[in-house]
């Protein structure tokens, strides 16, 4: 199970940017995930968790709002832990 969230330099960078209630979103997906684990969270329909297609393979998103969305990996080491990658204007 992974309990463990990590936030990358860019991501970190690109949440100064966001709204705030962008980056409220996400900081209750990251205790969510810190409390009941990935694998429940994941079963949350508001987050809209899914896997990323095109040059996105290999990455998840979860959305923050209708435009935002987080993207993040699953690090394998000696601790599994989720490593949110970018915060961004998801275009359509």
């Amino acid at each position: 199970m992974i309990f463990s969230v990590e936030l990358s330099a860019r991501a970190k960078k690109e949440l100064r940017k966001v709204p705030s209630f962008i980056a409220l979103k996400l900081q209750d997906w990251i205790e969510d995930v810190e409390e009941r684990g990935l694998e429940e969270v994941r079963k949350i329909p508001g987050y809209h968790d899914e896997p990323c297609k095109g040059e996105m393979t290999g990455f998840r998103s979860i959305r923050l709002s209708r435009g935002y969305r987080a993207y993040y990996t699953i690090q394998r080491s000696k601790i599994e832990f989720v490593r949110i990658e970018r915060v961004d204007k998801h275009e359509y």
